[in-house]
C-alpha cells in the first residue's frame, strides 16, 4: 500500500465533509466567489430597513450552499450591526423546534454574543436578565441554582438544557403559549440594551430552519408568523424552497415581510431542455464555478480531468451533490487502495460509476409509483402537473427534483435519477 497515496485521499476525504463554512480559515481555504448578487440583496434589504425591524425570508434547496453564504454576509457586515448567526440545529431538537423555543433561543443567543463581546450592560440589569432566564426554566430550578452557583456558565446550561431537556422545552411553551408578546418584550428589552452599548443595530440570522420537516415548517410560518415577526430588530430566517410552492405559506410571508425574500437558486449546468440533446454541452461558467470547488479539496493528481467535470454535471449543480458524490468517490479510492495495496489510482470514470449507482440505489429505494408519476411529467414538462401536491414537495424537498431559475422558474430531474428513470422504462432518453 503506498502510505503517500492513502494520505492524499484521506485528506481529499476529509475536505469533503459536508459542513458549510463558516470560520475565517475554512472561507480562505474552500471558499470559490460566487453569490455575490445574493449578498448584495441581502445587504440592501438589511441596509434599507425603513424601521431597523425588518424580517427576511433566505430559502433555496438544502446544499446549495446557504449557510456558507449566510456566514460570508455575517463576516462582511459585522463592522456595521451586531450580528447574531446560529443554526437553530445546534439550539434545538429538530424535532421540537417552534416559534416560541424560536424566539427564547434568540433571547439567549442575544445575550451569549453580548456576554462573549463584553458588552457593557449595567451588573444590576444583567443579574435580573439572568433571574429571567432561570425562572423560565424552572422545571429544574433547584439544580439549576446549584449549578449556577458552583461557577457554571448560566447561559451554557440554559442553552444546553433548551437543546437537550423535553421538560425545559415544554416549561418554556406553556410560559408563553399565551403570552407571546412577554417572551418578545424580553427580547426587544436585550436588543435594546446591545444597541445603545455597542451604537451597533441587532441583526439575527438564523440558519437551518430549511431543514426543518416540512409539516413542522407549516406549523410555525402558517400559524406563527407574526410572532416571528415581532422583534424590533432584522431577522434572517430560512425555510425550505418547497414551501414557497405553498399558495396560503407564501402569501402569508410575502405579506408579513413586505416581499422580502430573497432565493438561493441552483446552479444551472445546461439551459432549459439542453441536456436531452445528444452532445449537448455544459454551461462554461458553472463549470468553472463547480470545478473549482473540487480543485480546491482533491488534489489535481488524484482526479481525471473529463471524471470531474462529470461529477459537476451529475451534481445537477448542487453543492451539496456535488460533494457527496466526489466523497463516495474517494471512499470506493480507499478501499481499493488498501484492499489491493494500489500504488496508482486516481477518481476516473470507472470509479465515478460506482459512486453514481451507489447513490442512483440510495435515492431510487424510497419511490412509489406517484413519486414515479411525478418525475415522468417533471422530466417531460419540465414542471408538474400540480406544484402543490405534497408528494412533488417531497420529492422537491428531497432533492429529487431540482428547481432552476432564469426568466422562469422550471423544474428538472435529478441527474443521477435518469438513469433509472430509464431503466424503468419510465422515460426515453435520446
Amino acid at each position: 500500500m503506498s502510505k503517500e497515496l492513502l494520505e492524499l485521499f484521506q485528506e481529499a476525504y476529509s475536505n469533503l465533509e459536508l459542513f458549510p463554512l463558516m470560520e475565517k480559515n475554512e472561507m480562505e481555504k474552500f471558499r470559490v466567489e460566487y453569490g455575490d448578487d445574493l449578498i448584495a440583496d441581502l445587504n440592501q434589504l438589511v441596509e434599507d430597513s425603513p424601521n431597523g425591524d425588518s424580517k427576511i425570508i433566505f430559502t433555496g434547496h438544502r446544499g446549495c450552499g446557504k449557510s456558507t453564504l449566510l456566514a460570508e454576509f455575517s463576516r462582511q457586515i459585522q463592522n456595521k450591526y451586531f450580528v447574531v448567526l446560529f443554526s437553530i440545529a445546534d439550539k434545538i431538537e429538530m424535532s421540537a423546534v417552534n416559534h416560541i423555543n424560536i424566539l427564547f433561543a434568540i433571547a439567549v443567543n442575544l445575550m451569549s454574543e453580548a456576554e462573549a463581546r463584553q458588552v457593557e450592560i449595567p451588573q444590576s440589569t444583567k443579574e435580573a436578565l439572568y433571574q429571567w432566564f432561570a425562572t423560565r426554566t424552572r422545571t429544574e430550578e433547584l439544580n439549576l441554582k446549584a449549578e449556577a452557583e458552583i461557577g457554571f456558565d448560566l447561559l451554557k446550561l440554559i442553552s444546553s438544557k433548551l437543546k437537550a431537556d423535553a421538560a425545559v422545552r415544554d416549561e418554556i411553551k406553556q410560559e408563553f403559549e399565551r403570552k407571546i408578546s412577554d417572551l418578545v418584550a424580553r427580547i426587544n428589552e436585550i436588543a435594546a440594551l446591545i444597541q445603545t452599548a455597542t451604537k451597533q443595530d441587532v441583526l439575527v440570522i438564523i440558519d437551518d430552519l430549511d431543514k426543518l420537516d416540512l409539516g413542522r415548517v407549516n406549523e410555525i410560518y402558517k400559524d406563527n408568523i407574526k410572532a416571528l415577526c415581532q422583534p424590533n430588530f432584522r431577522i434572517i430566517y430560512t425555510i425550505p424552497i418547497a414551501v414557497l410552492r405553498e399558495t396560503f405559506i407564501s402569501t402569508i410571508l410575502t405579506t408579513e415581510t413586505n416581499d422580502q425574500i430573497v432565493v438561493m437558486p441552483v446552479l444551472k449546468i445546461f439551459e432549459k431542455g439542453k441536456n436531452r440533446l445528444p452532445h449537448a454541452q455544459p454551461r462554461p461558467e458553472t463549470i468553472k464555478i463547480l470545478g473549482e470547488v473540487l480543485q480546491k479539496r482533491i488534489a489535481s493528481e488524484l482526479i481525471a480531468e473529463q471524471t470531474a467535470e462529470k461529477i459537476v454535471i451529475y451534481s445537477g449543480g448542487v453543492l451539496r451533490e456535488l460533494i457527496r458524490i466526489a466523497k463516495e468517490c474517494c471512499r470506493i479510492c480507499l478501499r481499493l487502495i488498501r484492499r489491493n495495496s494500489a500504488e496508482s489510482i486516481i477518481i476516473d470514470d470507472n470509479i465515478l460509476f460506482q459512486a453514481i449507482n451507489k447513490i442512483r440505489n440510495d435515492f431510487s429505494i424510497r419511490l412509489g409509483r406517484i413519486d414515479i408519476d411525478i418525475l415522468q411529467n417533471v422530466y417531460k414538462q419540465f414542471i408538474p402537473n400540480d406544484p402543490k401536491q405534497p408528494e412533488f414537495l417531497d420529492l422537491l424537498h428531497g432533492l429529487y427534483v431540482l428547481e432552476y431559475r432564469t426568466d422562469e422558474t422550471w423544474y428538472d430531474v435529478h441527474p443521477i435519477l435518469i438513469e433509472s428513470l430509464k431503466n424503468k422504462g419510465v422515460i426515453h432518453v435520446e
